[in-house]
């Protein structure tokens, strides 16, 4: 597992997890065992369905949690009592984590973090947990975005400069390459998690210069196997352009290179690039690539494309980095179940929001799979104790219109949710970002077009199980009465 750049584990935990966790202590209830799931609300600027991500940084966080004598004394000025105080001093790990592998597609209200621990721990997981996985989720299905609009070409994450913090910025590098990204511009990244590093020069360079075309003469001397030249600095069409072709002509081609490509920054890029294109298969470089940049989006990408753009290779930043139609992935963490005298007492949260309600009791979550075209039929939310990987055939059915009723059949279930701890030691073993990379990549193809839409997708059914249903009905109801 690679080392994260969060080098010292800080306290990150809202202060409320404390105070609760210190009160479940001081009643005689911290050893409880209890049920979290965590999931996302949908948004529909996020588009039908996320991509899983930040199980890494959680598992890194928690493997170096601990508590300082600082810390310690930090909390004592915040009037915490000092038997929890003594608690934190001597914590040790104890919860079973479960979590959908990190490149799965996923979709709202259905728990793709599951904790099951003495409840004064499981409660002090919630603000890491979602952090984690909120961030890196929201900007991996942002890159996904961006690299299905791309159609094939090259998309570099161009972000850190943009991005909100270190943190955000090295983690968020990762988040893009598993969704789809093909490098990143950010060297920290790309040393951490072994990610393809990508450069080429700024305005900066040029104007460092008597001229635009020692500018490229210089730099195509320095750089002659990677050579690709900003040439929107005073004009594209007039000066840039011809003076990178007299820089190729005069500079790499004695040296028996090629070009690797022009970069575009400002203008109209779709028309820039069209006449560009023709201007270099003209002068004998149809093999030089166009680069283009500026606050690109998944939008702009498509319509660009769309107008006959010839653009090899997207560098797209900010609007990536940060996620910038949807800045927030609405994941939550709500208790579902506790543990008295042996039994698992499910829990239920009732709200005027109808979509806030939670869905009660440990759980676990399927795939189903069609066995002859291999794509996603449903996912379905089951009870722990049903097998659906031996089942012939199964009624789907809307949990909230519960008279809309599939049968499926020749199908393949498969659990996505796997052991992350066990009884608080790791069980999981990340692999590497590149096959977590490809990994993604296969499970976006077994969902239909329809689903991956930006506009309107397909509704992708998450099912609750017949029993599941009727439990969580009857503790709706039951809430009701004893209001």
């Amino acid at each position: 597992m690679n080392n994260s750049s969060l080098k010292k584990c800080e306290m990150l935990f809202d202060f409320y997890e404390l105070a609760q966790s210190a009160g479940f202590l001081a009643n005689g209830s911290g050893n409880t065992v209890a049920w979290f799931d965590m999931f996302y609300r949908p948004s529909k600027d996020l588009g039908g369905f996320c991509i899983m991500a930040g199980i890494q940084q959680f598992v890194e966080y928690i493997e170096n949690l601990s508590f300082s004598e600082d810390e310690i004394e930090f909390l004592r000025q915040k009037g915490l009592s000092e038997d929890f105080l003594n608690y934190l001093a001597s914590f040790k790990f104890e919860c079973d984590v479960w979590a959908v592998p990190e490149g799965t597609p996923i979709f709202a209200n259905e728990p793709v973090v599951k904790v099951r621990g003495p409840i004064i721990q499981a409660q002090l997981l919630e603000t890491i947990i979602l952090q984690s996985i909120n961030h890196q989720s929201l900007i991996a299905t942002k890159a996904n975005r961006i690299v299905r609009a791309a159609q094939g070409r090259e998309v570099i994450e161009f972000g850190a400069r943009r991005a909100h913090g270190i943190s955000s910025a090295m983690n968020g590098a990762r988040s893009a390459y598993i969704g789809g990204c093909c490098a990143t511009t950010n060297v920290g990244a790309s040393q951490t998690f072994s990610i393809p590093l990508f450069g080429s020069m700024s305005h900066t360079w040029i104007q460092m210069f008597d001229s635009e075309y020692d500018a490229f003469c210089k730099f195509a001397e320095t750089y002659p196997d990677d050579c690709i030249l900003l040439i929107d600095t005073y004009d594209t069409m007039d000066k840039g352009l011809p003076n990178a072709i007299k820089a190729f002509n005069d500079v790499l081609v004695p040296m028996g290179k090629r070009p690797k490509g022009v970069r575009i920054d400002s203008g109209d890029l779709a028309y820039l690039s069209k006449k560009i294109r023709r201007v270099l298969n003209d002068a004998g470089f149809p093999d030089c690539n166009i680069y283009a940049s500026n606050s690109l989006d998944e939008y702009i990408i498509r319509d660009m494309l769309q107008n006959g753009a010839r653009i090899d290779s997207f560098l797209v930043g900010e609007r990536l980095i940060t996620s910038a139609s949807n800045p927030v992935m609405a994941g939550v963490y709500k208790l579902s179940a506790i543990e008295k005298n042996g039994e698992i007492v499910p829990k239920i949260k009732i709200s005027e929001n109808v979509q806030k309600i939670t869905t009660p009791c440990p759980k676990l979550l399927w795939r189903l799979f069609d066995s002859e075209t291999g794509k996603a039929i449903a996912d379905v939310i089951s009870l722990e104790d049903e097998d659906l990987s031996k089942v012939n055939s199964y009624d789907l059915f809307d949990p909230d219109y519960t008279w809309k009723r599939k049968t499926v059949h020749n199908f393949v279930a498969r659990r996505l949710l796997v052991p992350v701890y066990s009884g608080g030691k790791l069980v999981y073993s990340s692999p590497d970002t590149k096959a977590i990379r490809s990994y993604c990549s296969e499970q976006i193809d077994t969902l239909w077009e329809e689903v991956v839409r930006f506009e309107y997708p397909h509704n992708y059914y998450v099912d609750l199980t017949q029993r599941l249903w009727d439990k969580k009905q009857h503790l709706i109801d039951e809430c009701l009465q004893n209001k």
